[in-house]
Formats: structure tokens, C-alpha cells, sequence
């Protein structure tokens, strides 16, 4: 009888750690189920986040696709107005370059015409010098007096002479200033 006692002692025992360990291995599943939920649902969360915070960016992307779009187009139409407007200018660039080029003739012929009229002023004073040098000063009679005088009254006077060339000067150079405006223009046509 002990031993029947005993055996079906141990039979309990055996029975109730069964039971024990299979409650606790049911307690832990829970303990398991209840962190892996508060997992799934910390993970749900943050890829709810994720989702809005992509959404925020795709918006952001679609405006700033659309101003970069609008920045493109006033772009063009910007490249479009400058390139339109340089060959409005063109013209009145070449215009200036040829009026450079016709002042720098105009001046070169300027100087050719002065420094000429230098050297010949430079020679007639250089000739007058030599004159009077060379010129024996005689007494002035009074016969003599009275045709000098009438001289100076008639004929123009060297000072009106120097200043009617100096104008015959200036009437050659507007003459030639037009004729080369005049060919200019028709090397243009």
C-alpha cells in the first residue's frame, strides 16, 4: 500500500508540475503577446510617421517641381528676350564701330592737314626772316610813304590773308567729312 501511496503520490506530482509548468509557460506566452503587441504597435506608429512625413516630402516635391518648372520657363523666356534685343543692338554696334573708324580717318587726315599747314607757316616765317636779313632797308621817301599807304588800304592785310586760308582750311575738311560720310553710306546700301 505504501507503494501504491507512493506512486500515486509521485503520479500527482508529477501531474501538478505538468500543470505548474504548463501554466507557466501560458504566463509567459501572454508576457510574450502583451511586449509583442506594444512592439507591432510602437512599429505601427513610427511607420504611420514615416508614411506622413513621405507624404509631406512628395508634396514638397510636387511644389517645388512646379516652381522650378515656372523658374525654367521665365528662364527661357528671359534668354529668349536678351538674344531678341542683342540683334536690335547689333546694327547700332556696327554703326559705332564704322563711326569710329571713319573719326580715326577724319583725324588722321586732320593731322596731315595741320601739321602741313604748320610746316608751311613754319617755312613762310622762316622765309620772311630771311627777307628782312637780306632786305637792305632803304630811306623811306615820301613818295614811297604815299603808295604803302595806299597799298594797305587796297589790299587785304596778311593778318586777314592767314585768317581767310585758315577758313579755306576748314571748308576743305567739312567737304572732305562729307564725302566720306557719303561713302560710308553707300558702302552700307
Amino acid at each position: 500500500m505504501h507503494n501504491q501511496i507512493n506512486n500515486i503520490l509521485e503520479s500527482e506530482v508529477i501531474r501538478m508540475i505538468t500543470q505548474i509548468s504548463i501554466a507557466v509557460i501560458a504566463v509567459a506566452f501572454v508576457v510574450l503577446v502583451f511586449f509583442l503587441i506594444k512592439t507591432l504597435n510602437a512599429a505601427t506608429q513610427s511607420l504611420d510617421r514615416v508614411n506622413q512625413t513621405l507624404q509631406d516630402v512628395q508634396k514638397t516635391v510636387d511644389e517645388l517641381t512646379y516652381e522650378i518648372k515656372q523658374t525654367i520657363r521665365n528662364t527661357n523666356e528671359i534668354t529668349v528676350d536678351v538674344q531678341h534685343k542683342m540683334k536690335q543692338i547689333d546694327p547700332v554696334m556696327d554703326t559705332v564701330k564704322n563711326l569710329g573708324e571713319a573719326l580715326s580717318e577724319v583725324t588722321y587726315a586732320v593731322k596731315q592737314v595741320s601739321s602741313g599747314l604748320v610746316s608751311r607757316f613754319k617755312q613762310s616765317k622762316v622765309e620772311q626772316q630771311v627777307e628782312k636779313v637780306a632786305a637792305p632797308q632803304a630811306p623811306v621817301r615820301a613818295e614811297d610813304r604815299t603808295f604803302q599807304s595806299y597799298d594797305a588800304a587796297t589790299q587785304p592785310s596778311k593778318a586777314e590773308e592767314k585768317s581767310s586760308s585758315g577758313r579755306n582750311w576748314l571748308a576743305y575738311v567739312d567737304t572732305a567729312v562729307g564725302l566720306w560720310s557719303s561713302i560710308r553710306r553707300q558702302k552700307a546700301r
